[in-house]
Parts: C-alpha cells; structure tokens; sequence
C-alpha cells in the first residue's frame, strides 16, 4: 500500500466509540486512486464503535476521497485514465500554477465520504473500497477520519 501511517488518534472518553485520527497518505504519480480501506478499517477497530458513522476527510484542493470497486484494481487505473482523458494536464488554463487540472478533478470526484458502521465494520458493499484520489502527486497528503457513534450505542 505505500507509505500510510496514523497519527494524532484521539478517543472521545466521554462518548465511547468515538475517535478522531490522522491518516497520512503517499502516492507515487500524479493521478493516482489509491486503495486505503484497510487503513480506515483499522481506525473503525480502534474506536471500539460497533454502530455509527466513519466520516473521512481529504483537507486538500487537489486530491479526494471516492467509494468504488475495490476487488480489481483495474477499476482505479480505468477512472485515472479516464480523467486523464476528459481534463488534460495540458490545456489552455487560466490557473498559473499549472495544476488547474489537479483542482478540476478534485471537483468532479469528492472531498469526503461517509460511510455507515454496522457490527464494528464499515458497511461497503461486497466489491466496494474507499479510495484516496491523488490529482497533482506524487506527494504526502493527509486524511482526516472521524467515528461517529450511533446514538443507540452511545446510551450503552
């Protein structure tokens, strides 16, 4: 997976379950969709939440976050390709730092998501993953993850 690490874990002792935490991110090309599910799967275990919501966070102008096939990676190589395709690097953009296509992808994909917590797991379909978006790499990015739990659990 890269270089990925977690930092600043914050649990929430006054409502159990909850916890904030900072993943970072390293990608290796300039448009690249990196699977990261496993990351997020992680903080959800550390929080102890067995029923909520997992917000994640891309606190970041070019790059994002989207839910997608996860079980082949040809999928994330299809939709960089794509992108590539529709907004190219190299056009007659008026943004002066030349990644004007960086921002404009940024805006077509998310720069969050929200995903349901059931059982102590993140509630992803059978073939879905949670992907960090990467339009202006190769660089370390941050991603920010906050678990939410529900308000039945919470009155435990």
């Amino acid at each position: 997976m890269g270089c990925m690490s977690m930092a600043e874990t914050k649990k929430n002792e006054t409502k159990p379950g909850a916890l904030t935490r900072t993943i970072e991110v390293k990608t290796e090309r300039r448009t690249q969709l990196k699977n990261f599910t496993g990351e997020i799967e992680k903080a959800v275990a550390a929080s102890g939440c067995k029923s909520g919501v997992c917000y994640v966070y891309v606190p970041h102008t070019t790059a994002g976050v989207i839910v997608n096939e996860g079980a082949d990676p040809d999928v994330a190589r299809d939709i960089e390709a794509a992108l590539d395709r529709m907004i190219s690097h190299e056009a007659n953009y008026r943004h002066a730092e030349g990644n004007a296509d960086s921002h404009i992808k940024t805006a077509l994909t998310a720069t969050s998501a929200t995903i349901f917590i059931e059982n102590g797991r993140l509630a992803l379909g059978r073939w879905q993953g949670i992907f960090f978006c990467e339009f202006d790499g190769p660089r370390r990015r941050e991603v920010r993850v906050k678990i939410v739990p529900g308000a039945s659990e919470s009155s435990d």
